[in-house]
């Protein structure tokens, strides 16, 4: 496709995905969102899964656990970007869920108040980002999903200390899902793009 994609995260992902991708770390304790904008100069920002700033400026899991001491800052990416964005998430305390806001109100939970240009849902986040490359491979006319393998992804992960949304547990799941749900996604995906 012509880009060159780079993982903007915290830590520990940041350590982690450094030895494999191309990374910036964004640090808690410093606002330097401009000054990478301004570096790396992107043509589309995309949030998958992040969680975004409340109401209350404060950051919340889905079931409404602050988690603000283990997030870093990504919103103003969001509101500063003078290109595209598109945030995707599945519990409401996504970043993008803003663009929802009022329909959220009527649950139980603390909702993200950050916006996007675009945002896609899905029961679980990952599954919307495989729809995204589903629609990026017919655009392309490249099958973007041929090595993926969610397996040595979620062990891939797990090794490095993640644990499942739902369970808190340490395991190759999503969101309490078998890892082969979301393969056997990925192949649909694959048929419905006519891969």
């Amino acid at each position: 496709m012509g880009g060159n994609p780079i993982m903007v995260c915290d830590a520990p992902l940041a350590k982690l995905f450094e030895k494999s991708f191309t990374t910036q770390e964004i640090h808690f304790d410093l606002d330097e969102t401009q000054s990478i904008l301004e570096r790396h100069n992107p043509s589309l920002i995309i949030s998958i899964e992040r969680p975004g700033q409340a109401a209350d400026g404060r950051y919340y899991n889905m079931r409404g656990v602050d988690i603000s001491k283990h997030c870093a800052n990504f919103d103003r990416f969001m509101s500063l970007a003078t290109c595209p964005t598109i945030a995707i998430g599945d519990g409401g305390n996504e970043i993008g869920m803003g663009n929802i806001g009022d329909a959220l109100t009527k649950l139980d939970i603390q909702p993200s108040t950050t916006t996007c240009d675009e945002l896609l849902l899905a029961d679980i986040s990952n599954w919307a980002a495989h729809g995204l490359l589903a629609l990026i491979s017919v655009l392309v006319e490249k099958d973007m999903l041929s090595d993926w393998d969610n397996d040595a992804v979620l062990t891939f992960l797990s090794d490095a200390g993640s644990v499942d949304g739902v369970t808190g547990e340490n395991t190759l799941t999503e969101d309490s899902v078998a890892s082969s749900v979301s393969q056997q996604l990925v192949k649909d995906l694959q048929t419905l793009s006519g891969f």
